[in-house]
């Protein structure tokens, strides 16, 4: 249902279902899925993909061109995954020639005047609350909370599970399950509410607490505590997704609280 106020591009691919409130601009090369409500005085640019059921509430900039000196007009897309909750004043940028995209997984909920950058990709039942900022090229796990006025520096990577305190600032990789708080950012334990919450176990939860004492707790540097973690530590898809993460960081983990 597009009502009369709202400006709707005639190239735009408009699903069955979806509302547009009064006073919203729709460009070119634009697809809505399904169910989706998008309300009044948003902007939808050019190479926005947004999936079924999204809401996207008022003042919101979908799929602006990338903030980056660089770029140079080459055809990208800001992809919303389905179920997504868009706030106020929300601003996604689309792709650069480095990734093509910007993308938002399914089920997240990115609340008001958060920015994600461009190349940014982010997993499914994300939350970023108030204030949220990402730089460019960030790669965000599921299952991730981001408190509110967290700024994430560039190529920064983030593990799935992880919580990062509010109003922090993210200098260096956050591996999975973590809680990441204080400043500078450090490790804070590993994030057991929200384990819990997503059915992990009592003995999974240990498991995964005494792989990072090791890599915290121990006075080992990072290579050391990997191959003791994988010498002596039984495999199991949690171990290998910290292994894997910390081996791939091309910024380098965050610290333990008492080795900054």
């Amino acid at each position: 249902m597009n009502q009369p106020l709202a400006y709707v591009h005639s190239d735009a691919k408009i699903a069955k279902n979806v509302v547009i409130e009064p006073f919203t601009t729709i460009h070119k090369n634009v697809v809505i899925g399904e169910g989706t409500w998008i309300g009044s005085n948003v902007t939808i640019m050019e190479g926005a993909r947004i999936g079924k059921n999204c809401n996207i509430f008022p003042g919101a900039v979908i799929s602006a061109v990338p903030q980056d000196l660089k770029y140079n007009g080459e055809k990208t897309t800001a992809e919303i995954g389905d179920n997504t909750t868009i706030r106020e004043c929300v601003t996604i940028n689309r792709g650069t020639s480095s990734r093509r995209k910007t993308s938002i997984g399914a089920n997240c909920l990115i609340m008001a005047y958060s920015h994600i950058a461009h190349d940014c990709i982010v997993g499914d039942h994300c939350i970023f609350s108030n204030n949220s900022t990402l730089a460019g090229h960030i790669t965000v796990g599921k299952h991730v909370i981001l408190a509110g006025m967290t700024a994430v520096h560039q190529f920064c990577s983030i593990g799935d599970h992880a919580f990062v305190a509010g109003g922090s600032l993210v200098r260096k990789d956050i591996p999975p399950f973590v809680k990441a708080a204080r400043e500078p950012l450090s490790y804070a334990g590993i994030n057991s509410v929200g384990l819990r919450r997503r059915g992990f176990d009592t003995e999974k939860i240990k498991e995964i607490q005494n792989i990072y004492r090791i890599l915290y707790q121990k006075n080992y540097n990072n290579t050391q505590a990997t191959q003791i973690i994988e010498a002596e530590m039984e495999a199991s898809p949690e171990r290998d997704d910290i292994l894997l993460f910390i081996r791939q960081s091309q910024r380098g983990i965050m610290k333990g609280y008492l080795q900054n």
